[in-house]
């Protein structure tokens, strides 16, 4: 805790972890920070010390993790993205648009550091999170238990918005690639459902968090009642 005046808030927090068994220390504004790795403007009067987010061992781990009914569970699968900002704002939006989970690789991913916790706003501690080591391999685990994939790639023939409700329901993995690489040709070739993010302005391409804030509210938007916005057609 930071030492100084406290306020109604802080001393019921710190009475709820003496409740609970843990030590309360207060310290300088500055010490706080350092302990942090962050400016003392950051730290907003309390840090707590705690172990290593845990990680599941698999797809399989995943599974069981995942919450919702099947035929409306969603995972969120990551190629190659290795900024942790960008990993801790696509859990964040994956958290808060519904998915269940995070399907992240060994290599190439990185680990969930207290930056990428802070960039999550703490969803990532709250989103089972499973690691791979391949991730085709990984996606094939999943189709074969019902997932279709689906992917943001600029290079898709179908528009987001054109592509019929039909084909965006169900358990559903959405796959995002690293920002100027995009998706390898073999995870490409596993997507059930390429599709294409309109941009309409001078720039060509979104921020992979906001290319995944974008496909997964608009699964979201599918998923929720109200009219048909699209000609039915099987997959």
């Amino acid at each position: 805790m930071k030492a100084g005046r406290l306020n109604d808030e802080t001393r019921q927090l710190m009475d709820l972890a003496r409740e609970a068994g843990l030590p309360v220390v207060e310290l300088e504004g500055a010490r706080l920070a350092d302990l942090a790795g962050a400016g003392e403007a950051a730290v907003q009067g309390a840090l707590l010390e705690a172990g290593v987010l845990p990680e599941l061992g698999g797809v399989g781990e995943l599974l069981d993790a995942l919450g919702g009914e099947p035929g409306s569970r969603r995972v969120v699968a990551l190629d190659g993205v290795e900024d942790p900002q960008n990993v801790g704002a696509l859990a964040r939006v994956a958290d808060a648009a519904g998915a269940g989970g995070l399907l992240l690789t060994r290599r190439r991913s990185p680990p969930l550091s207290p930056a990428l916790v802070r960039a999550s706003a703490g969803a990532i501690e709250w989103l089972p999170v499973a690691r791979v080591t391949n991730l085709l391999r990984g996606l094939e685990e999943l189709k074969s238990e019902g997932f279709w994939v689906v992917a943001a790639d600029p290079d898709a023939e179908a528009e987001l918005w054109e592509v019929p409700d039909r084909l965006l329901q169900g358990d559903l993995v959405v796959v995002l690639g690293a920002e100027g690489r995009g998706l390898r040709r073999s995870i490409r070739d596993a997507v059930d459902h390429p599709v294409r993010i309109p941009m309409r302005g001078r720039v060509a391409s979104l921020n992979v968090a906001s290319a995944g804030a974008v496909v997964l509210y608009d699964l979201l938007r599918r998923a929720s009642p109200g009219p048909e916005r699209a000609p039915d057609q099987s997959r």
